[in-house]
């Protein structure tokens, strides 16, 4: 026999004898055939209702200034992690005009971005409301400014009016998390590594009004808030911080000079790298939504505040010896003569710096060729040039939502790996 008849040919009914199950091909067996499809199309059928309920249940997630450097990197996770069941990104800035790099092409599509100012309040609704009716369940606030020096004006209408508009219309519409992105310069500079819940005293433009945003949201009712606490972040494309001293250094080697930073080589300069920071806050917001195990409110506070520094205790000595060595330059400290001017006279030092740099930036880009060097500039901002300590302590997210970072310290090699992404941008002379 062959097929169903093989397999049902016979079963023992007594000592020594057996009794055929079916006994011919006739309609009995059709009929069992007919039953056994008509159960796997229903087992099909479940299947295919069980992986649609699946992608369902994923949490669909709205980031606000999706196409800032930690935005595009914390839609890349989700895309990449297949973690979300819908993505938006709002940003003020069109994707062409952004400097995304060709891997964000997918996880920022132009079919999951929105161009708007969030800030506004006419902007809301159609920032906030989906095609299906239903609400965001995750909200990641990425917006805000992020250069320095601007007048106290820009950072409130940015920053902070963002900040309150964005958690007002999240709490209207019952967002299960709401992650806000805050910076450690809001901590009063101290060498020793500063607690989510240690002395606050901003010393930047932009933490102040960061910190105004922390407090404004703590008391809009009924949102579920959480707040992030960032260091200077580097990886592959990054701006600002890291990118300034990597193009000072690039100037340095080739003015054959010796690079020198003011201040001494203890400075912290606490860092952490986007993958582990986009982990991060993806992880907050899973562990929010899930109840917020560990959290202890009468002795953590009711807003869940969360330091993300990598464990390097990154200082201006450890910056000096890896640019150092990649450069091959010499570097150093200037003395205390010099930084003591500094510290009396720092606009005057700052406009000196610049001075001595822009100039020779600008023939490298010329002699290379480069039209469009991307974020990349060595100014140097003199908020940044403070004597003041970035020093964090990030065992909390560890100890309560079991975080582990996957770049923990600085490297030669993961500088390395900026410089190659700025070289495969064309931003690179």
């Amino acid at each position: 026999m062959d097929g169903l008849d093989g397999f049902f040919k016979a079963a023992r009914v007594g000592e020594g004898e057996t009794q055929p199950l079916i006994r011919d091909r006739g309609p009995p067996l059709r009929v069992l055939n007919d039953h056994l499809a008509a159960t796997q199309s229903r087992a099909s059928s479940t299947a295919t209702a069980a992986a649609s309920k699946m992608a369902d249940e994923k949490p669909s997630v709205l980031i606000i200034g999706g196409l800032g450097y930690i935005g595009r990197f914390l839609a890349q996770h989700i895309h990449k992690n297949d973690l979300a069941s819908e993505v938006r990104l709002v940003d003020k800035v069109l994707p062409q005009l952004a400097w995304l790099a060709p891997e964000f092409s997918e996880a920022c599509a132009q079919s999951k971005f929105m161009q708007a100012d969030a800030s506004k309040p006419e902007a809301l609704v159609k920032v906030f409301d989906r095609p299906d009716g239903k609400q965001w369940d995750y909200v990641f606030n990425c917006g805000g400014e992020t250069r320095y020096s601007q007048e106290d004006e820009v950072y409130k209408l940015r920053s902070l009016d963002l900040s309150i508009a964005v958690g007002e219309e999240a709490a209207k519409r019952k967002v299960k998390a709401f992650i806000e992105l805050s910076t450690g310069m809001v901590y009063k500079s101290d060498s020793s590594p500063s607690k989510e819940g240690d002395k606050l005293k901003p010393w930047s433009k932009i933490a102040v009004f960061k910190l105004q945003a922390e407090e404004a949201l703590a008391k809009i009712e009924g949102l579920n808030l959480a707040v992030v606490r960032l260091p200077h972040v580097y990886g592959p494309y990054a701006s600002q911080w890291v990118a300034t001293a990597l193009c000072m250094a690039r100037v340095y080697q080739h003015l054959e000079g010796e690079m020198k930073w003011l201040w001494t080589k203890d400075l912290r300069t606490n860092t952490a790298h986007i993958h582990d920071v986009v982990r991060a806050l993806w992880d907050t917001a899973t562990w929010y939504d899930a109840g917020k195990a560990k959290w202890n409110e009468s002795e953590m506070g009711k807003v869940p505040i969360f330091n993300v520094v990598d464990k390097g205790a990154t200082t201006q000595g450890i910056m000096a010896d890896i640019i150092g060595e990649i450069f091959k330059i010499e570097t150093g400290f200037q003395g205390q003569l010099i930084s003591t001017f500094a510290r009396m006279n720092l606009d005057s030092v700052v406009d000196d710096v610049n001075d001595e740099i822009l100039g020779p930036w600008a023939d490298l880009l010329s002699d290379a060729g480069i039209t469009r060097p991307g974020p990349l500039t060595p100014f140097m901002e003199k908020e940044l040039l403070k004597d003041t300590d970035l020093s964090m302590d990030g065992s909390r997210l560890e100890d309560v939502l079991g975080f582990k970072y996957e770049k923990p310290v600085i490297t030669k090699e993961l500088i390395e790996e900026v410089i190659e992404s700025y070289k495969q941008m064309k931003w690179w002379p």
